[in-house]
């Protein structure tokens, strides 16, 4: 139930039809031919907006001498798909999606757009419930935690830039990307990406472009990489 998820998230919804509205995607109008029925996509479109802003300033005042160039990296990995899908799932936002069958069957709840997007949707909807503030301090308290493992893992520097530099060095060779797979409507298409290495696949990564799944794969490489 909805309820749950307030619990989870210590946050009580005025207005129900938010709460509704933040967990119902896309999938589900198409199979149910109801145009009454109001899918998440404009409340993402708005949480990302208030995402934005909100990590922004805090990065801006957080890290005082940092350079525009550096900021812009430590954000872009903050709200990056990844991350958000990794915060997603610590509150179990998935468990609560209603899903067409097809998108259920096709692992839906666990892929990381839809979580990443069910996140911004509920930012956006707390910011529409209750404003700024609130929408802020959840932010603060589920995704900001995060920054601690980006800044000490070095994870806002360019994957594929980082990747390049180590096969370069240590390899001698170059790496290639090659889309594997793309899937979806071509306004919300989803990309998998593998990287090679000497005809070896070394990682795979999913994203809504294929610039996206390539900086995915090569994280997914370096962090195999780094394992060795």
């Amino acid at each position: 139930m909805l309820k749950d998820v307030e619990k989870t998230i210590g946050f009580t919804f005025k207005q129900a039809a938010i709460l509704e509205q933040i967990f119902t995607h896309r999938s589900l109008l198409n199979e149910a031919g109801n145009k009454d029925l109001q899918n998440n996509e404009r409340l993402e479109f708005l949480g990302d907006a208030v995402l934005e802003l909100m990590v922004t300033e805090y990065l801006f005042h957080t890290y005082p001498k940092a350079e525009e160039g550096e900021l812009t990296s430590i954000r872009s990995a903050l709200v990056r798909k990844e991350n958000l899908a990794l915060v997603a799932r610590k509150l179990d936002l998935g468990a609560h999606l209603k899903l067409s069958r097809g998108e259920e069957k096709s692992g839906g709840r666990e892929k990381d757009y839809i979580l990443a997007n069910t996140f911004e949707a509920l930012i956006g909807g707390i910011f529409l419930d209750q404003g700024l503030v609130t929408a802020q301090s959840f932010i603060q308290t589920h995704l900001f935690p995060t920054l601690k493992t980006i800044i000490k893992k070095k994870l806002y520097i360019d994957a594929k830039s980082a990747l390049q530099e180590y096969t370069q060095e240590y390899l001698k060779c170059t790496p290639a990307y090659k889309v594997i797979m793309d899937q979806g409507p071509d306004h919300d298409k989803v990309f998998i990406v593998g990287v090679y290495v000497k005809d070896d696949l070394i990682g795979k990564g999913t994203g809504s472009s294929k610039r996206k799944a390539e900086e995915a794969a090569a994280q997914k490489a370096l962090a195999k990489i780094k394992k060795k």
